[in-house]
């Protein structure tokens, strides 16, 4: 996570004067839990609520992607270093899921889920896990979107 993009959001966010909680109104789909998070370099917002970001702030998103960008270097530059230096058993557990392949589907549940806020997040790891209450949370998140409900219905009868 980058601990530079944190910084220039809370810089910008302060110097307009605003809450965690204010900011987190103009942004669509982030709660002020989640800004927190992504102001402490805990989390990675997508590219659509780096978008909203920028917006609401009042900064560019090139900006943004410039320094997530340069955080990602230093990351996989120090990976790198680590796994060619030390042959550990995480060095190797990192370098066996960096290979991973996603299908086509679950790269869109993996967007999907970046882009959630929190409490869809884990209504989803709920569902996903088959535990009681995912399903009925999910529902009852979506009993104010009738077109979102029309879609996922025919999405699943398509199958």
């Amino acid at each position: 996570m980058s601990v530079k993009l944190g910084k220039m959001v809370k810089e910008a966010r302060s110097s307009k004067g605003l809450t965690q909680v204010a900011a987190a109104k103009l942004i669509d789909g982030l709660s002020a839990a989640d800004l927190g998070r992504i102001e402490r370099g805990e989390k990675e917002p997508s590219e659509v609520i780096l978008k909203s970001i920028a917006k609401a702030l009042g900064i560019t998103q090139k900006s943004l992607l410039d320094v997530l960008s340069d955080a990602e270097k230093a990351v996989s530059g120090s990976a790198k270093k680590t796994s060619s230096s030390k042959k550990t058993s995480s060095a190797k557990k990192t370098s066996s899921s960096a290979g991973l392949k996603l299908t086509a589907t679950e790269k869109k549940l993996v967007l999907a889920y970046r882009e959630a806020d929190t409490k869809t997040k884990k209504a989803a790891m709920k569902l996903l896990k088959g535990e009681d209450g995912g399903l009925e949370q999910i529902l009852s998140m979506l009993s104010g979107n009738k077109e979102l409900v029309s879609t996922l219905l025919n999405t699943l009868g398509k199958k």
